[in-house]
C-alpha cells in the first residue's frame, strides 16, 4: 500500500446479541441486517478474527491492521501497539434489555493474542436513555469479597452493585475489574482498550440463541473484580475550549486514551485544533474534512480515523456537528 496517511472511514461490523435490538438504525443510521437484534456496532476493531476495514475512497476494503502496518505512528502517535494491533476498539451499544453483569480483566498475562486476555478500561458515552433507565457501576459501600463470591451467579448480586440513572450526554469511565451492566432502554458509545474479554457474574437468568443458558465466569470474574465502591464513576465534563463556533469538553484521562465531547457550529474551513491522530465517532451534523486526494464526508453515525498529517486540515461544518473525540496515550 502507497497511499499517504489520510482520513478514513470504516464500515461497522455488526454483532447480534439477545440483549440487542433495532434503535442504532434510527438514532445513528446504521443500515442494520433484516431481522436480526443487533447489540453492538464495531466501529474500529482490530482483534483477531475480526478487523475494521475501510468503506470508500482509494483505500476502501483495507484493513485497520493494514494501515497501522503501512503508517505506523501516523496513526497511533508515541503510543504503544496492543500486541502489533491498534490498541483501541470502538462500538455503539445497543441495550434493548438487561446486559449481563460483568468484569474485564485487569492484568496482562504473556500472551501473543489480544484476543487471549488483556486490560480493558473502558468509558460509556450516554447516546440515548429511555426515561428511568439505569445502569449497575461498581459495588454497594460496605459490600466484601466475601459477600461478592456468595452472591455471584444469584439473583441476589444486583443488590450489592450501585445503581446509577442515565441521561443522554453522561459519560461513565470503568476501570479495568469493575463490576458492571448496561440497563435496558440505553444506547452508549464504548471506548475501550483493544481486548474482547469479558467474564460473566451473572445474566439474568437469560438463554443465549442457541435457547442454552450463557455461560458464567465466576471464578475468572471474582479473581478480578474491584470491591472498593470508588470503582467506577459518573464523569463530570470539565470545559476545555469555547471559542469561533467550538467547544469542547474533557471526559476522560487515562493511561491509554483521552475521549473529549466536540460540538461544531456550522462554518466553512475551520482550522483543526490538532495535528494528533485522532478518531471521531460521529453523534451527529454532516461535514467534509479536507485533505490531499479530496474531501472526506461524514455524518451521524461514521467513525474517522485521523492519522498524523503535517499539513494543515480543515474541516467544513454543514450542519451542527456533535462528535466524540478519541486519541491514544503511551502507556505508563
Amino acid at each position: 500500500m502507497t497511499a499517504s496517511p489520510m482520513p478514513v472511514i470504516f464500515d461497522p461490523v455488526f454483532v447480534p446479541k439477545p440483549w440487542g435490538g433495532r434503535r442504532l438504525e434510527n438514532l445513528l443510521g446504521k443500515r442494520l441486517p433484516p431481522g436480526e437484534l443487533i447489540g453492538e456496532s464495531w466501529e474500529l476493531a482490530s482483534l483477531p478474527g475480526c478487523e475494521s476495514r475501510v468503506r470508500d475512497g482509494p483505500l476502501a476494503g483495507r484493513t485497520l491492521g493494514e494501515l497501522v502496518e503501512a503508517w505506523g505512528t501516523a496513526v497511533c502517535a508515541a503510543s504503544e501497539l496492543s500486541n502489533g494491533r491498534f490498541p483501541l476498539l470502538t462500538k455503539f451499544l445497543d441495550a434493548h434489555e438487561l446486559l449481563s453483569i460483568q468484569v474485564h480483566p485487569r492484568t496482562v498475562p504473556d500472551s501473543p493474542s489480544t484476543a487471549a486476555a488483556g486490560v480493558k478500561d473502558e468509558a460509556w458515552y450516554v447516546v440515548h436513555a429511555e426515561p428511568g433507565a439505569e445502569l449497575y457501576l461498581g459495588v454497594n459501600v460496605g459490600v466484601s469479597a466475601a459477600d461478592l463470591a456468595g452472591a455471584a451467579g444469584t439473583p441476589q448480586l444486583p443488590d450489592l452493585l450501585r445503581r446509577w440513572p442515565v441521561k443522554p450526554g453522561e459519560c461513565f469511565y470503568l476501570p479495568s475489574g469493575t463490576i458492571h451492566a448496561l440497563g435496558a432502554g440505553i444506547v452508549v458509545a464504548e471506548v475501550q482498550l483493544a481486548s474482547d474479554v469479558t467474564y460473566r457474574l451473572y445474566d439474568w437468568g437469560r438463554t443465549g440463541f442457541d435457547g442454552r443458558p450463557r455461560e458464567l465466569h465466576v471464578e475468572d470474574a471474582l479473581q478480578h473484580a474491584r470491591v472498593d465502591s470508588a470503582a467506577g464513576a459518573r464523569v463530570r465534563a470539565v470545559r476545555r475550549l469555547a471559542h469561533a463556533g467550538l467547544m469542547m469538553d474533557e471526559l476522560v484521562r487515562s493511561s491509554r486514551f483521552r475521549l473529549d465531547r466536540v460540538r461544531l457550529a456550522p462554518a466553512a474551513n475551520k482550522p483543526l485544533w490538532h495535528t494528533e491522530p485522532a478518531v471521531w465517532m460521529i453523534l451527529g451534523g454532516v461535514g467534509n474534512l479536507a485533505c490531499e486526494g479530496g474531501p472526506v464526508r461524514f455524518g451521524k453515525g461514521d467513525t474517522l480515523l485521523m492519522p498524523a498529517c503535517g499539513a494543515t486540515r480543515t474541516v467544513e461544518v454543514l450542519a451542527e456537528c456533535e462528535l466524540l473525540e478519541i486519541r491514544t496515550t503511551a502507556r505508563r
